[in-house]
């Protein structure tokens, strides 16, 4: 022990708490725990030297000191309490961290807060002699009377203590507090702030929170929701309208399988019917996107169904042929004699649930227009079939064998009951030479789609990683390759 003796105790522990406030301040924050063992032999040291100069924190410093020595001994003797209180909070802190994160700041203020009020209590008994009886007693009855007049502000801070235990949702979560709705940015002792889709800031009393219904829009974190709610008028039949609505969900590649999505009548009036859809998806980043192509699919969906044709053609009378070709944007250039001749060309055709509209491997004879229904388009790889997309009212199928005269790579499936148009290749002729507009348009959109199809064959499957005792044991005693 005579190593560890110090030839001036008192002046050694004072340099010790100035390199402890030297160390905490300038050392990078992401090494906290270096920190910590730092702080820990620091305040080691610093019990040392008070040791050394015969100073116990656990007893008022004895009368032999000169007054200065006596005055100085004394404050190093009451921050040794606040200093073991400090490092004992940041030992606290390191060791909840993976539990609370790094933004429970009031969790860890309400933990530092009750260490050092002991802390100080303690020095007041021991360094001080103060009668700590007395003083509790005396701070109780401040601490009524504060209490009393600091009502509101401590209900918000018991009940952010009980939001940061109970933990309805956290820093970066987004969530809907009274209709209102943001991304949570920080919680403190009184209130919590949301980020609002506006870019403005919202405060909400932390009492305000725990009392009111709060919806976490970010749990749980497999799925979020869609929900679009449309009205049509009533005059439309809802079975058929439901119909559409089924089919333009599954359209959408985005939606998970489960939980289900689905559609319901959630009011009728005299004039008007009220529809919600309701689906989910895995990022809840894409619910605009989503958002905008349900109501794409719908649309296109509503206009091919039956009823809402015939309730359209009653208004402005047109033929069934010419409202597919409407449906289709590369077909509306056409002029007004092309598309009558093509009209009169047009076969319908009607696939069940599952039936398969264009085999792979097969050479399409026909373009093919989807009047109703959603066709699913797949492709064949090493790991099994892969989907590409999905097909709806307006989309085109078969391009490949009208342009190139090849086999089709791709198998087409009626994923919903569908009707389909068809046009056979040798009716296409005269539209088929080189500049016609057609002719252009379906060499495009089968170079893109041939384009989508070679992303997806050069996919390779992830190898699955070996688990298990066996594989551990193997790869610990494997030697490594050598250079």
């Amino acid at each position: 022990m005579e190593s560890l003796r110090f030839a001036y105790p008192l002046a050694s522990a004072a340099l010790v708490l100035i390199i402890d406030l030297v160390v905490w301040q300038y050392v990078d924050p992401r090494h906290l725990r270096w920190k910590m063992v730092i702080r820990l032999c620091l305040f080691l040291l610093f019990s040392l030297a008070l040791l050394d100069g015969d100073l116990s924190p656990l007893s008022p410093v004895q009368d032999g000191f000169t007054p200065a020595r006596h005055t100085l001994a004394t404050v190093l003797a009451f921050i040794w309490w606040l200093y073991g209180a400090r490092a004992l909070t940041a030992l606290a802190v390191v060791m909840l961290e993976p539990r609370i994160g790094g933004k429970g700041h009031l969790l860890q203020d309400l933990m530092g807060a009750i260490i050092f009020l002991v802390a100080t209590v303690a020095a007041a008994g021991y360094v001080l002699d103060l009668p700590v009886k007395g003083l509790l007693a005396t701070s109780g009855a401040v601490a009524i009377i504060l209490g009393l007049a600091v009502q509101s502000t401590l209900g918000d801070v018991f009940s952010g203590i009980v939001l940061n235990a109970t933990k309805p949702f956290r820093v970066d979560d987004v969530i809907s507090i009274d209709d209102i709705e943001g991304k949570v940015i920080e919680i403190d002792w009184r209130s919590t702030y949301l980020l609002t889709g506006s870019g403005s800031m919202v405060v909400i009393p932390n009492a305000m929170a725990a009392k009111t219904r709060i919806i976490n829009l970010s749990r749980p974190n497999r799925f979020h929701s869609v929900v679009l709610t449309i009205e049509l008028p009533v005059r439309l039949r809802p079975s058929l309208v439901l119909d559409s609505l089924e089919k333009a969900l599954q359209g959408s590649r985005d939606l998970l399988a489960q939980p289900k999505a689905g559609a319901v009548i959630r009011k009728s009036g005299l004039r008007s019917v009220e529809y919600e859809i309701t689906g989910f998806i895995k990022s809840r980043d894409r619910r605009g996107a989503v958002r905008n192509q349900l109501y794409d699919l719908i649309y296109r969906q509503l206009a091919a169904s039956d009823s809402l044709r015939q309730h359209r053609e009653q208004l402005t009378p047109a033929t069934r042929e010419s409202a597919a070709l409407n449906s289709v944007p590369m077909l509306r250039t056409l002029d007004e004699t092309e598309r009558t001749a093509l009209e009169r060309l047009m076969r319908l055709s009607s696939y069940p649930v599952g039936g398969v509209i264009l085999p792979q491997g097969t050479v399409s004879d026909a373009l093919l227009i989807i009047e109703s229904g959603v066709v699913t388009v797949a492709i064949e790889r090493s790991d099994g079939w892969h989907e590409l997309g999905r097909l709806g009212p307006g989309d085109l199928m078969g391009e490949s064998g009208i342009i190139e005269q090849l086999p089709l790579p791709v198998r087409c499936t009626a994923l919903t009951d569908c009707v389909v148009y068809r046009i056979d290749r040798a009716d296409l002729e005269p539209w088929l030479h080189e500049g016609n507009q057609l002719a252009e348009a379906l060499e495009g959109l089968a170079s893109f789609r041939g384009h989508v199809r070679e992303v997806a064959l050069q996919h390779r499957p992830a190898a699955a990683t070996p688990k298990g005792l066996l594989h551990w044991i193997r790869k610990s005693v494997m030697p490594l390759p050598p250079g």
